[in-house]
């Protein structure tokens, strides 16, 4: 499909719809068909701008589905499963991080953006791309920048730990790129190395808590400790307690069930928004189309209200909301439109269920108190959230090819650049943020510990989801040399860090910060001249 801009632009359109390489594997709209067919070859730049701001509009639903949907949901089936909390979460109650739902939660965006990538071997480029792309990205700008906002001492045990785990998941991803396919044991091998990383930071864990119970192992002066979660919770209660006084009614009164309803569906906080500087406010106003879809769509339980956020009204709503949208978005709406015997479609049939099951809801709940089997909500939101993202990677890796297509773009650069830097941007702001609060040791640990879920999952998963009975081999063959360049870059900053933190005795300064920061900029500048070949193996 790349050749389409070798040709005359009046043939544009008739070599789009006659070529298969130029159809796109699932999606809800065709932008090769819209922007070589729809849009005269004059507006162009036009039809460009617009997919750029879309491609910049997915990464905002990615990340409100993710934060606000997704996490909260994973949280409360954490809690109702009676999940520890090291087990259940990245805490951030230590330095050494616990794993398991919340790192789904973080990477959920990267992972089902590798898995939608992989579905089809032609965007397969753009999964390796983003994995080893934004694993440069984090373990040198996101570190490095940590270390220049708030030089500290890293935790020497969990930094050599997780260095070690990711440089194993990067040689095994080296070495299925040199052979050019990944079988079902390899797939395997990398969801069961994730498993046997979760088993080691568990471990370690235990044996660190019980060395400082027993006064072996204090913890380090070089920074404060956070505040258990009881100590959160209470003060965090006690602060919102006395500022909501002022709002608080001064008689109790019953809402009805409209005033509810639209209370919850509003994504407004206007005692917020008059906090807030001008640009959270222009931010807040792009969010809100998306949260209000979201709000219609996927219930959230959340543990730590009183009323576990029981809304009667929408989430009787929520069942026939959600289970119509994740029958409209599997397989971009393919099964949701099959027709039951040729007559009876798909989703008339879940319309019907829902209506039925919402009145009963309805009608068998009150607005007071929420029922009993209320955390089957929990799974409902976190199923309907998961399909969300799953339709938006699906229209990002859409974009991205068309991109490529149009500026004559390997789906290489394009995943260790555009994909990488969206997909990478909330984590880059969080970690910023907890380093310049006083937390620079778990902010760094972050960086190394959850790539290694997205590139031992996303590359897992994704190869293993696109196995079948006859075929239990994926071809993953390098496109281009940037590929190697890649994957030698990450592997180099790895290397690098392993061997120049316990060099400086574990204290970070911003020499170190500096040169991270230097050695990505390098690493772009190569990659840019690769793709454009400017760089390139001598023929032979």
């Amino acid at each position: 499909c790349w050749e389409v801009r070798k040709h005359n632009s009046s043939e544009w359109c008739r070599f789009v719809r006659s070529n298969p390489d130029c159809r796109l594997e699932g999606g809800f709209l065709d932008y090769l068909e819209g922007v070589f067919c729809v849009f005269p070859p004059r507006l162009l730049p036009l039809a460009v701008t617009l997919y750029a701001l879309w491609l910049l509009y997915l990464f905002i639903i990615l990340g409100v589905t993710a934060e606000k949907f997704f996490c909260p949901n994973l949280s409360a089936i954490s809690t109702n499963l009676k999940l520890s909390h090291n087990v259940a979460v990245f805490s951030l109650t230590s330095p050494l991080h616990g794993v398991t739902f919340l790192a789904f939660g973080n990477g959920a965006p990267d992972v089902f953006s590798a898995v939608v990538a992989f579905s089809d071997p032609r965007t397969a480029g753009l999964a390796i791309g983003a994995v080893f792309g934004a694993g440069v990205f984090v373990t040198t700008v996101v570190a490095g920048g940590i270390a220049l906002v708030k030089p500290f001492t890293a935790a020497s045990r969990p930094f050599l730990r997780d260095v070690i785990f990711y440089m194993v998941a990067v040689f095994l991803t080296f070495m299925v790129l040199y052979f050019g396919r990944i079988t079902l044991g390899e797939a395997l091998g990398y969801l069961g190395l994730y498993v046997f990383y979760v088993f080691t930071v568990v471990l370690c864990t235990c044996i660190h808590r019980r060395q400082r119970e027993e006064g072996l192992a204090p913890p380090g002066p070089w920074e404060p400790e956070m505040p258990t979660d009881a100590e959160e919770q209470e003060s965090s209660g006690t602060n919102s307690g006395d500022y909501s006084e002022e709002y608080r009614p001064l008689l109790p009164s019953q809402e009805t069930s409209l005033r509810i309803l639209t209370t919850a569906l509003s994504p407004w906080d206007h005692h917020k928004w008059r906090r807030k500087p001008w640009y959270w406010r222009l931010f807040k106003v792009f969010k809100v189309p998306v949260e209000l879809v979201l709000l219609l769509t996927v219930p959230v339980v959340d543990p730590d209200k009183d009323d576990l956020n029981w809304k009667r009204p929408l989430n009787c709503l929520h069942v026939l909301t959600s289970p119509l949208l994740c029958v409209l978005t599997l397989k971009s709406g393919a099964y949701g439109l099959y027709q039951i015997q040729g007559i009876f479609p798909v989703w008339g049939l879940v319309t019907l269920v829902g209506s039925v099951l919402a009145i009963i809801t309805f009608i068998t709940t009150s607005n007071e108190e929420p029922p009993k089997y209320h955390w089957v909500f929990a799974f409902l939101g976190f199923l309907a959230s998961a399909m969300w993202i799953n339709a938006a990677a699906t229209e990002l890796v859409n974009v991205l090819r068309t991109l490529g297509i149009i500026f004559q773009l390997s789906n290489t650069v394009l995943g260790l650049t555009l994909l990488a830097w969206g997909n990478s941007v909330g984590d880059t702001f969080s970690d910023l943020t907890m380093a310049r609060q006083g937390y620079p040791r778990m902010a760094f640990s972050a960086c190394f510990g959850g790539i290694i879920f997205n590139i031992l999952v996303g590359v897992g998963l994704g190869c293993l989801l696109q196995m079948t009975s006859s075929q239990l081999v994926v071809k993953l063959e390098p496109d281009s040399l940037l590929v190697w360049i890649l994957a030698g870059a990450l592997g180099l900053s790895l290397v690098f860090s392993f061997v120049s933190v316990p060099a400086q005795c574990f204290q970070l300064g911003k020499a170190y910060g500096v040169c991270l920061i230097l050695y990505y900029l390098a690493f772009l500048c190569v990659a840019l001249l690769t793709e454009f070949r400017v760089i390139r193996l001598p023929a032979i």
